[in-house]
């Protein structure tokens, strides 16, 4: 009964009232757009506490370059090769039973190398030999008689049959002679192939054999050799490359070329193109291409990978810098207070390094001093960037 008697009138919506925004209360608008400000601006703090106000840098590494890289007109790859090379082995099948030269090692031309056992063909020298003996011991006998025989003839104590036999046996001991000397150079010749020689002036690459095995001239087994020993003639080293047919147009005989060893690539040797292979390899579609060195050291070795730059005809074939520079970007360098520096990054902050650079080569510089190869630098430099200023790598 009493919610029956409840005044309902407090419940009623009154038409008349001004909406909230007319009270004098923040407009609806606001009160939407303010939690976004907020987040907005809490974000914006939060990120410029993350940069902590640091300029935002890249770097990039010192590297070296030759001053003639920026001139290349093509590069290939390729690896050494001696252009004189042999491996060398026995015309004789048999035992090796002498070895006397190891990896390295260098030799004269006709050096003897190894020996294969040779008593079988030093017994046939030997019957050859005592075959000329007797041959020339019925020569003796063979002579005197035609000489007495033909002595008897003329003063008519002899018959010419006796003359005409003793002239006969003297022409069959003659040329029995002539086959026994025969004999004799081939059982020298037998002897002479137990013996392996240098062909030619060298260096010893490999030994495929040792004493006590088996060499052939064709290896005929699994426990026979062929070759001893591999030779090289180490002052005939090219570099052997294969160039693309669409860069072979950029190469030509007698230009200059850069030579570059990965086993030293701080190293540059000059070289001309000596030989363009007259064919193509259509599998890979491209020319080989031999480059000579035009100087050298010991350290060049045959199968070392190289490669090689190909120069335009204009350039000297021998320059005074062939050795190569540390290089950075052009705009890696700038100038404080008179003196040229780089900035590299410890931490948060930039370091100045003060470096003295050289001559400009492309789109970088040549660092004569002050920075070593592979330091990190920043790469663009502004106003902004100083000693000690706060930057952040990107």
């Amino acid at each position: 009964m009493e919610a029956k008697n409840a005044d309902l009138s407090a419940l009623r919506i009154d038409r008349n009232a001004p909406p909230a925004g007319a009270r004098g209360g923040p407009p609806r608008w606001l009160l939407i757009a303010t939690p976004a400000v907020l987040i907005v601006a809490v974000g914006v703090i939060l990120a410029a506490r993350g940069l902590g106000g640091a300029i935002p840098v890249r770097l990039t590494p010192a590297v070296l370059v030759s001053p003639s890289q920026a001139n290349v007109l093509a590069s290939a790859s390729g690896y050494v090769v001696a252009q004189r090379k042999a491996a060398v082995a026995s015309k004789a099948t048999g035992r090796l039973v002498y070895l006397g030269v190891v990896e390295g090692d260098r030799v004269k031309k006709g050096q003897i190398l190894a020996r294969v056992e040779d008593g079988d063909v030093r017994a046939q020298l030997a019957q050859a030999q005592a075959n000329l003996a007797l041959g020339n011991a019925d020569l003796h006998d063979a002579q005197t008689s035609f000489e007495r025989q033909k002595s008897l003839l003329a003063t008519n104590l002899s018959t010419q049959e006796a003359y005409d036999a003793a002239d006969a046996r003297l022409r069959r001991v003659t040329a029995t002679i002539a086959v026994a000397q025969a004999g004799v150079d081939a059982a020298q010749v037998a002897v002479e192939n137990t013996i392996i020689r240098a062909p030619f002036d060298g260096t010893v690459l490999t030994k495929t054999a040792d004493v006590g095995e088996v060499v052939s001239p064709l290896t005929g087994g699994a426990l026979s050799k062929s070759a001893v020993v591999t030779l090289a003639d180490l002052g005939s080293l090219e570099v052997e490359v294969d160039v693309s047919e669409s860069s072979l147009e950029q190469v030509s005989v007698g230009a200059p070329c850069e030579i570059v060893l990965d086993a030293y690539p701080d190293v540059r040797y000059p070289g001309t193109v000596a030989k363009i292979v007259p064919t193509a390899d259509r599998a890979k579609a491209t020319v080989q291409v031999k480059v000579a060195f035009r100087h050298y050291d010991a350290k060049v070795l045959p199968e070392m990978s190289a490669k090689v730059h190909f120069l335009p005809r204009a350039e000297p074939a021998v320059r005074a810098d062939t050795q190569a520079v540390i290089t950075v970007p052009a705009a890696a360098v700038a100038e404080r207070d008179g003196h040229s520096v780089v900035y590299t990054v410890n931490g948060d902050r930039a370091v100045e390094v003060p470096v003295t650079v050289g001559r400009r080569l492309g789109g970088v510089v040549a660092i004569l001093q002050g920075l070593a190869a592979g330091t990190p630098v920043i790469d663009s430099l502004d106003a902004r960037v100083r000693r000690g200023v706060k930057v952040k790598v990107s």
